[in-house]
């Protein structure tokens, strides 16, 4: 199963924000089962987004995650990039309306913020493309949303880590099935990968498997890190490189 990310903001592309979101869920996909083929970042531009969404799904991935975008300012623009791609329109989400009142009440509550009042910039959030679910957001205003496309299933979430980890726990991975894939990290206690890199090969060949290799120094280790569906085949194909000549310690 194939899988594709895109991570949406202007301050991923100008360097004031490590893109943190793309590795936590692409390693959440790969351990899910999914090969995660391709991560795409870009701008908070409407026509720019829309051209990644329609790039990515031209490429008919099982499942695209979009990242970022979706709060009540004016470089929010996701679901409208989203909507457009898929030659949609936004539609307003009651359910989510409500949700987004409820949560400016609490924080009006709590003392945090002044006006509960659901303003244009709130309303805006609660704008979904035409046929998608609500994902909810334990964390914060702007909802999330789920939408299936020609075979993908599309999830748009937001771009604060916090929230955007608690969606993905709570309504992304519980749609993607129950399979998973074991990964595990060795030390191979060669000189370089160039030797090292024949015997991966035969054995990714031989055991269906994926492998990830990481100098640590000339002369002392290659971390590897093995991947597969379960840790039997991992522990197969250990013992066949180590039939090969080549000593493991297990961890980094």
């Amino acid at each position: 199963m194939l899988a594709e990310i895109i991570t949406i903001g202007d301050e991923l592309l100008t360097g004031n924000t490590v893109d943190s979101n793309s590795a936590f869920i692409a390693k959440s996909l790969t351990e899910r089962g999914y090969w995660v083929r391709r991560i795409t970042t870009v701008g908070d531009d409407v026509e720019e987004i829309s051209s990644a969404i329609r790039e990515a799904l031209s490429r008919r991935p099982n499942v695209l995650v979009i990242s970022g975008g979706l709060g009540p300012t004016h470089d929010d623009v996701t679901m409208l990039a989203v909507a457009n791609a898929l030659g949609k329109k936004l539609k307003l989400c009651e359910e989510c309306l409500k949700a987004i009142e409820d949560f400016y009440k609490r924080l009006h509550e709590k003392g945090l913020i002044d006006d509960p009042t659901l303003n244009e910039a709130r309303k805006k959030m609660a704008y979904l493309p035409e046929g998608s679910l609500p994902l909810r957001n334990t964390e914060g205003a702007a909802p999330g949303a789920y939408i299936e496309f020609e075979g993908t299933k599309i999830f748009i979430l937001p771009g604060m880590p916090r929230e955007m980890k608690a969606m993905l726990q709570n309504e992304v991975l519980p749609r993607l099935g129950s399979s998973k894939f074991i990964q595990k990290k060795f030390l191979a206690e060669i000189t370089d990968e160039s030797k090292l890199a024949p015997i991966l090969n035969e054995a990714i060949r031989k055991f269906n498997i994926k492998i990830h290799s990481s100098p640590k120094g000339f002369g002392k280790f290659i971390g590897i890190i093995l991947f597969a569906e379960s840790e039997e085949k991992i522990n197969e194909a250990v013992k066949f490189m180590e039939e090969k000549g080549i000593k493991f310690r297990e961890g980094w």
